[in-house]
């Protein structure tokens, strides 16, 4: 008799066997009992065919494809694909600072965490590199750190305020602040209450030792007038035309940059161009809307260092290492021999050499030079990484807001802090010239450090009014406003609340 020798596929323990043609088909129960009595496991769609018509069609084309390679015979589980790698330990630390860092109130704990640990810090650095400058004076040895530490309290209140502070309440008074701004600067010129330090015209005397420098309250209002102004134009649908995005900003901005200016104070006036440049950048500013208002502000800015003899001396004085034949280089000179003189570790803190006469303002434009020779390469480091993480919190504070007003407000008071510490530690390093400008919430003086923490009051706000913050603050209190008791940061409780919020 004629037999069939189309084969059925050949099974995991053998070849196939040939079958005839007219042998009666088996039924599926009978199939089945085999299959699991040989130990293997039968494919659905070999058995709803008959007994004589052959394997699937994806089989006779899979007995047809070249045998695997000997690299790809791994060991499979099931039959199924080859285990795949356990990933490294770079890649789940990576992985898992991802997920700590899309975490609701990462920002938040991020912002108010390192500027804190900025503030500390810089009071340590404060009262280490003046109390030769103090006795120089005939002052008690703790008399700046004193004064720092009172006006560090004072912008602890003013952050906490900052911090509870509704945006309706902001807004109201953004107007109100700048025209206090101004009166001050102007009174500043008035003989007799305007008081010059170093050069600059840019103090007023409250009584005692006290001084108030106008010009640094008018950053954070210039700010926030200008993110208020914005945002209105912005909801008015007015922000795609050239007249409406610059006026009254700019003529404001310059308004405030001349009053400062005639005090002399040029390295405010580039704090103050900066905070300009990121509102507008921020709003969305054409390019050629940039290249001319950049312009401008270049050819403005030469000619006020051309018209000043002591602005070209310190333009001359980057990149210098030596005092150069007339000293006029040693403070940019000596900046680069403390942090040189510091090492990995540093010296020691309170031994720095520097301070001792040779750096002038150890503690107020240059307390980064001490702070790398006393604390070395690896303080310096440590502050620079503080500040980057606040500048990247700031960023997504203002990039995860729906409030067009707290994008703005945000964006330009990380851009305010990222372009001082820019230029002060440019300075320090004898890369950009010398501006007489204070690291922020580091450097001495109590009229820079009042309005700064303000302002990362502000930021702190602006983080917990983001609607996945404010969910997952509300889900760790009670309807009465407290914490729940007995909820410790391991407990079950406490995962299960922070699951059902939907915070990792």
């Amino acid at each position: 008799m004629h037999q069939d020798r189309s084969a059925a596929p050949p099974g995991r323990g053998g070849a196939a066997r040939p079958r005839r043609a007219d042998a009666p088909a088996r039924p599926p129960q009978a199939r089945a009992a085999r299959a699991a009595a040989q130990g293997r496991e039968r494919s659905p769609v070999r058995d709803r065919l008959p007994a004589g018509d052959g394997p699937p069609p994806g089989e006779q084309r899979s007995r047809r494809e070249p045998p695997p390679r000997p690299a790809d015979r791994r060991p499979r589980r099931g039959g199924g694909e080859p285990p795949s790698r356990p990933p490294t330990f770079l890649a789940s630390g990576v992985s898992r600072f991802q997920r700590a860092w899309d975490r609701p109130l990462t920002a938040y704990y991020v912002v108010l965490g390192t500027s804190l640990l900025i503030i500390l810090l810089g009071l340590v650095m404060v009262f280490s590199s003046s109390q030769i400058q103090a006795l120089r004076n005939s002052l008690p040895a703790t008399y700046f750190f004193q004064k720092q530490l009172v006006a560090a309290v004072i912008g602890g209140v003013l952050m906490v305020l900052a911090a509870r502070m509704p945006v309706k309440l902001l807004r109201a008074l953004t107007y109100p602040f700048l025209a206090v701004s101004i009166v001050l600067l102007i009174a500043v010129q008035i003989p007799g209450i305007g008081v010059e330090i170093n050069g600059n015209t840019n103090w007023i005397s409250v009584g005692g030792p006290f001084m108030l420098q106008p010009s640094e309250f008018a950053k954070l209002a210039l700010l926030l007038w200008g993110a208020d102004l914005i945002a209105r134009k912005g909801e008015r649908g007015t922000l795609d035309q050239w007249r409406h995005l610059l006026v009254p900003l700019i003529p404001g901005a310059l308004l405030v940059c001349g009053l400062i200016m005639i005090g002399g104070d040029m390295g405010t006036v580039m704090i103050l161009v900066a905070i300009v440049f990121g509102l507008l950048w921020l709003a969305g500013a054409p390019t050629r809307l940039f290249v001319g208002v950049l312009g401008v502000t270049v050819a403005i800015g030469a000619v006020f260092m051309a018209t000043a003899a002591h602005r070209m001396e310190r333009l001359s004085c980057v990149m210098a290492s030596d005092p150069g034949p007339g000293d006029e280089c040693w403070q940019a000179a000596h900046g680069i021999y403390a942090l040189a003189s510091g090492g990995w570790f540093g010296s020691g803190l309170g031994a720095s050499v520097e301070k001792w006469g040779e750096l002038p303002e150890p503690h107020t434009d240059f307390i980064f030079a001490i702070t790398g020779e006393e604390l070395g390469l690896a303080g310096t480091l440590s502050v620079l990484g503080l500040f980057a993480a606040l500048g990247y919190a700031g960023i997504r504070v203002a990039g995860r807001t729906e409030d067009p007003f707290v994008r703005y407000a945000a964006g330009g008071i990380t851009t305010w802090l990222m372009a001082q510490v820019v230029i002060n530690i440019g300075a320090v390093l004898g890369l950009l010239p010398i501006a007489g400008v204070p690291l922020p919430l580091f450097s001495y003086g109590g009229s820079a450090l009042l309005p700064t923490m303000f302002a990362v009051g502000l930021l702190i706000a602006f983080a917990r009014s983001d609607r996945s913050a404010r969910a997952a603050l509300a889900t760790r209190r009670r309807p009465d406003g407290r914490r729940p008791a007995g909820l410790g940061w391991t407990s079950k409780r406490r995962r299960e609340v922070n699951a059902s919020s939907g915070e990792r």
